[in-house]
This record gives structure tokens, sequence and C-alpha cells, in this order.
């Protein structure tokens, strides 16, 4: 595999990790199901996966930069089975509204395992590492889209954060925005 097939398989998983953000996103302002402090570790575990991927997109394709993705995967599906299990048991109830039958911490899991597997299965070939040329060099539209949209999902995530929690901890089930909500009364 060259390094250009690698940048354009590392900016497709990009664009399906975005797709993921923002049907979250979606998910939280249009059908106001506020994110738990789980769901926002989720999140930052897809951003620390990500950002291995923008790394290979940026920089060109290294096994560190796969490594990083590897590591943000594996922190996240740890978080998200840990809230599976908090929800397992019978009678317990759930969090947040049911897509295709399962909740979305576990389609997140699902998530983080297929960025394992994925990037585990590139780092099997080690001719994309032979003269990688950093992205400045070779600019296509597809890498700079998800680029640009991985940093605009970044910001407006950290801003739904901060707007959520304020300055403190997150509630366990929020009901509304503490910045908010801080600002009316």
């Amino acid at each position: 595999m060259t390094a250009d097939l690698s940048r354009l398989l590392n900016a497709l998983a990009l664009i399906a990790l975005d797709t993921v953000l923002v049907l979250a996103f979606v998910d939280q302002l249009w059908f106001r199901d506020l994110p738990c402090p789980l769901c926002i570790l989720q999140r930052a575990g897809f951003f620390a996966a990500g950002f291995g991927i923008a790394l290979n997109l940026f920089f060109g394709p290294k096994p560190s930069h796969y490594g990083i993705a590897i590591l943000g995967a594996i922190a996240g599906g740890i978080i998200s089975m840990r809230q599976i299990l908090l929800h397992i048991v019978p009678g317990t109830g759930s969090y947040g509204n049911a897509i295709f039958g399962m909740h979305l911490y576990t389609w997140a899991f699902i998530a983080f395992a297929l960025m394992i597997v994925g990037c585990a299965v590139m780092l099997l070939d080690d001719r994309q590492f032979s003269r990688a040329e950093p992205i400045s060099m070779r600019l296509k539209v597809l890498p700079l889209t998800a680029l640009l949209m991985f940093l605009v999902l970044a910001v407006t995530n950290v801003a739904s954060t901060v707007a959520l929690c304020g300055a403190g901890f997150c509630p366990d089930s929020p009901k509304d925005y503490m910045l908010f909500e801080t600002a009316t009364n």
C-alpha cells in the first residue's frame, strides 16, 4: 500500500469518526439527550483516537500515530464497556435513547473495537511508511475536509461540555446546561 492510499484510508476513517461525533451531537441537540459524564469521556476517547488518525493525515502514516489511535480507542472502549456493565443488570435501566435496539454506549464500544482492528490491519503493511510526505505538500480535498471537520467537532465538544458542566463536575443525569441555567437565575 502506498502512502497516498494509506492517507485516503485514514481520511475515510476520520470521516467515519466525524460522522459518529456528528450523530452524537444530533442526539444531544435535536433529541435533547444530554450526555452523561461517561458519554463525555467516550467522546474524549473518540477524539484521542481521531488525533492519531489526524496525525497520519497531516504528517504521513507512522506506526506511532496508529499507536495513539489504538490507545485512544482502548481507553474509549474501556469507558463504554463500563457504561454497558452499569446498565446490563436487569432493573437498572439505561441511559439515553436506543438506536436500532442498542444504546449509544454500546454502539461506541463497537466503533472503538472496529478502530482497534482497523489500525492493527493498517499496521500490517510496512510500505505505507516509506517516504511519506507531509500533507502540506500534497493536500487533497478529502483529507482536508476530514481534518477541518474533526477540528470543528473538537472545539464544539469542548464548548458543549463547558456549557453542560460549567466549571465543576458534570451531573450524573443532566437535565439542562448548567452554564445557561446559572445565567437565567
